[in-house]
């Protein structure tokens, strides 16, 4: 919720700064409680940290969609896929484009 807050209060300070010419990033970054750092680089068009994927992914999109779609049609025939299996399965995956395997956490 915090965090919807905080976006919320970022999209009105950057109209803001759109609608006037007179305010600065300071100013507007003490009027609206923001990080005057994070201001400046979301203006500049950097994304947003969640909306990064993260490096260490070592399964595309298409991989992950269809391990996804393995286990809910097991899951549906009551065969519940334990760990181990799914681990197995995204190694299998990686194996034949020669990626290092996954790490159990």
């Amino acid at each position: 919720m915090d965090n919807l807050l905080k976006e919320a209060r970022m999209l009105l300070v950057l109209e803001a700064l759109k609608n006037s010419e007179k305010l600065s990033i300071l100013a507007a970054a003490n009027i609206y409680n923001i990080a005057e750092t994070i201001l400046r680089s979301r203006r500049d068009g950097r994304p947003v940290r969640y909306d990064i994927l993260a490096n260490l992914r070592k399964l595309t999109d298409l991989e992950e969609k269809t391990i996804i779609q393995y286990i809910i049609k097991l899951y549906i025939r009551v065969f519940h896929p334990r760990l181990l299996y799914v681990e197995d399965m995204a190694n299998r995956l990686l194996r034949e484009r020669d990626a290092p395997p996954i790490s159990v956490r």
